[in-house]
């Protein structure tokens, strides 16, 4: 048994000892405070990687429809160089929620970060044979998606590892912190993402826009590598220790039963979610060049991307307090119903907006827009799916969600070039400019309605509470729960199933 839970068990609030090991708290676990935080940091930070990597690639894009307007802009390359990374994310939170519940919460994290820190390096190297063009593409396109593939590891190995860390900290700040190391992470690497190419333009100038791009992309190997050693360090979660069902088969028929509703809820909110909100923060740029036309200078379109991208910040900062003050399900809800309302004001003022004189009321309706979405589903959509579910499986049912969640982004950045592209008055009018928020304001409402009527109360305690719901469901079932935790808590754990058989072998006459 490990030192610090041995020291745990024998301390309790009543001064009793704690005899059943499933019983224990995990604020009860004698830890400094440092030693409580650092796998909460070390767990969700790499999430902006993902924020970084995912955004940077709109401004690459812009910069490579400028350097080749034929080649890339009007090719299928444009798209699939932004939207390929989704692939490889969805297929990489499937693999790894797998291998989170199944293998380690550690080592799954530890493997994705090498695959980040690989694939953004050589993302940034991207060369065609040659020389060729199209060969270029080619590569970036590859190395993209395995890069995705490292991004989609992100999520259910370290988030779900953070929601885990949280539960030894502070009841009434859990929420609060998980978001600042999740969801904050992320929308900090869209502000990163939009601002280094801005910085870039001006120290390269645009006669030199090949390195622009390529050290945009290659500086995202530094946020993954900057947390190498501190996942090195790290230990498995003390709930996943307590609940993995590693070294038993997973009842599978069961868990559909117990959670199959409940996951179609989260799912198809982050599906609405990223539709929206990956692909708004990707053709930004493309948007402002439009307003500001062909003439404006590069680090000025950059600019204004940057201050939109800053405005996701006070939304995520205010959506962490606000999740622990009303509970994620309200917070959630009262977010996206807003979001909505902005996106239809945002589209029927399109039209005195698309102009350059007005781009700043452009940029501020817009970042309102983006806000609120982030102190909703971008802030509580992770918290819900990573909450919602037993530790078990908590790995897998966090993929599948955050993997809809992907699609939906994947869906959205092809989506939305078809909208605008077959707006009346074509791609430059403002139909092109107002029908996506039409679109994503009208998803918006039906998320809240979603939130509001169909997802469960979560509180502070809810991982422990669902750990104790599914045991007994699955002891109801005749499933024995003692199979459930690693091998030491295995030998600590205890089960009712039996007794319960017992009892009603007694109460069967025998013939």
């Amino acid at each position: 048994m490990p030192p610090e839970e041995k020291a745990a068990r024998d301390l309790a609030t009543d001064g009793e000892p704690i005899e059943n090991v499933n019983e224990l708290h995990l604020e009860t676990m004698q830890k400094s405070r440092w030693e409580r935080s650092w796998p909460t940091i070390a767990c969700g930070a790499g999430l902006f990687s993902d924020g970084y990597l995912n955004n940077v690639i709109g401004s690459v894009s812009t910069i490579l429809k400028k350097l080749y307007p034929t080649a890339y802009g009007d090719s299928p390359a444009r798209s699939n160089v932004s939207s390929i990374t989704f692939v490889g994310t969805v297929v990489g939170q499937l693999v790894f929620g797998w291998l989170s519940d199944h293998w380690s919460r550690k080592w799954s994290l530890l493997t994705s970060t090498l695959i980040l820190i690989l694939f953004a390096a050589l993302g940034a190297g991207s060369y065609g044979a040659g020389g060729s063009t199209y060969g270029l593409f080619a590569a970036l396109t590859a190395y993209r998606f395995f890069l995705g593939i490292g991004i989609g590891g992100e999520y259910p190995a370290g988030s779900v590892a953070c929601a885990e860390s949280t539960g030894e900290l502070k009841k009434g700040h859990r929420n609060r912190w998980f978001i600042m190391f999740t969801n904050v992470q992320i929308d900090l690497g869209f502000v990163v993402s939009a601002f280094v190419p801005m910085v870039l333009v001006l120290i390269f100038s645009e006669n030199h826009l090949r390195a622009v791009w390529r050290v945009a992309l290659g500086l995202g190997v530094i946020p993954p590598l900057s947390l190498l050693w501190l996942r090195i360090k790290l230990k498995e979660p003390e709930e996943f220790n307590r609940e993995t069902m590693k070294n038993t088969r997973t009842p599978w028929s069961l868990v559909f039963k117990f959670y199959w509703f409940r996951l179609s809820i989260v799912s198809l909110i982050w599906f609405i979610y990223d539709f929206s909100g990956y692909s708004f923060s990707i053709y930004s740029s493309s948007w402002l060049t439009i307003i500001l036309g062909d003439t404006a200078p590069l680090w000025k379109t950059f600019g204004w991307n940057t201050v939109i991208n800053l405005f996701y910040i006070p939304g995520a900062v205010g959506g962490a307090f606000l999740s622990d003050w009303i509970g994620p399900r309200l917070a959630l809800g009262y977010g996206v119903a807003a979001q909505g309302i902005v996106g239809f004001i945002m589209t029927a003022a399109y039209s005195k907006l698309n102009t350059p004189k007005n781009v700043g009321g452009f940029v501020v309706i817009y970042g309102i827009f983006l806000s609120l979405g982030e102190l909703g589903p971008g802030d509580n959509i992770g918290l819900v799916a990573s909450k919602t579910s037993a530790t078990a499986i908590r790995g897998q049912y966090y993929a599948i969600a955050a993997a809809f969640g992907k699609i939906g982004a994947f869906v959205g950045t092809y989506v939305f070039p078809i909208i605008q592209n077959n707006a009346p008055g074509g791609p430059d009018g403002n139909r092109a400019g107002q029908d996506p928020f039409l679109v994503s304001s009208s998803l918006c409402i039906l998320a809240a309605f979603l939130a509001f009527f169909l997802l469960p109360h979560i509180g502070q305690d809810t991982i422990t509470e669902e750990d104790v719901k599914f045991r007994e469901y699955l002891e109801a079932h005749g499933w024995d729960t003692r199979q459930m935790g690693s091998k030491e808590y295995q030998m600590n754990s205890s089960s009712t199933v039996d007794t319960r058989l017992d009892e009603k072998a007694e109460d069967t006459p025998s013939n």
